[in-house]
């Protein structure tokens, strides 16, 4: 499966405002949209993609077993209870959303996982936030590779080890946070001066610099206006010297405060 490589993501939406930013999403020309069941806005998703008029087979939809829904039994109930709240048959991508590796059942969860593909309710499973510990276990153990791995990755966390791991074992990189959120990126000089070159904005070209990485992208937000602008990244090209110069904003460490190797998230 080649996912669209600029997909929208939904975190912290919710309500009205979730349906409302999905729609608006999807009627700009988003065709991967990203949900979990720990953003607890399965319902207003699956209720923006039915009301879009876009034909189901149009879209691929990502959700995600959050961490109190691991094990065998655990994941699959999980799985079907995303499926009753989203409204749909089957989603496109699911992913185990943390490894929580202290919990130790994220093999057990990947596992149940495989048999999910194989009852059809969802076509491709994935991870998000996994190490290269944890991919070698879930993989060793099914020899399943995922499809994808969600990771933060953004100028400031350019994440060069995984992205070179996931290319030798054929994963798709996925970028969360892309703008690099609760940060100071937008602002950053290098980025500016490299956007005004383009005549385009901050965000437009940090979501271009992913992109031309070969990642798949999930910007979020809540305005339409936005939402329209980061979709507007497929016009201008970064040359050789703008992404020499990104290279050097990496600063090798989450924004974050959150490990996937012990953070333990329910």
């Amino acid at each position: 499966m080649s996912l669209p490589q600029i997909g929208f993501g939904t975190y912290q939406l919710q309500g009205e405002e979730c349906v409302s930013a999905v729609r608006a999403a999807l009627d700009a020309g988003y065709r991967l949209i990203d949900t979990a069941a720990l953003y607890e806005n399965e319902a207003e998703v699956g209720r923006a993609i039915r009301e879009s008029g876009i034909p189901r087979e149009e879209i691929v939809l990502t959700t995600k077993i959050r961490g109190r829904n691991h094990g065998f039994d655990e994941a699959q109930e999980a799985c079907r209870e995303s499926l009753r709240k989203l409204g749909m048959d089957y989603v496109d991508l699911l992913l185990i959303h943390w490894p929580n590796p202290m919990n130790d059942r994220y093999i057990d969860t990947w596992e149940a996982m495989v048999e999910l593909t194989e009852d059809g309710l969802t076509a491709n499973i994935g991870v998000s936030n996994f190490t290269p510990k944890t991919l070698d276990a879930i993989i060793t153990r099914t020899g399943v590779t995922p499809l994808v791995n969600q990771i933060e990755l953004h100028p400031y966390y350019q994440q060069v080890a995984m992205r070179e791991l996931h290319t030798k074992l054929g994963i798709q990189t996925e970028s969360w946070s892309p703008l690099g959120r609760k940060s100071d990126l937008m602002t950053n000089p290098t980025l500016v001066a490299i956007a005004n070159e383009h005549g385009v904005t901050p965000a437009q070209a940090a979501l271009r610099w992913n992109i031309q990485l070969g990642n798949v992208v999930i910007p979020k937000s809540s305005s339409p206006a936005r939402i329209v602008e980061n979709f507007d990244v497929l016009g201008f090209e970064l040359n050789e010297g703008d992404m020499l110069e990104m290279a050097t904003l990496d600063r090798g460490a989450t924004l974050g405060t959150l490990d996937p190797e012990t953070s333990e998230i329910l």
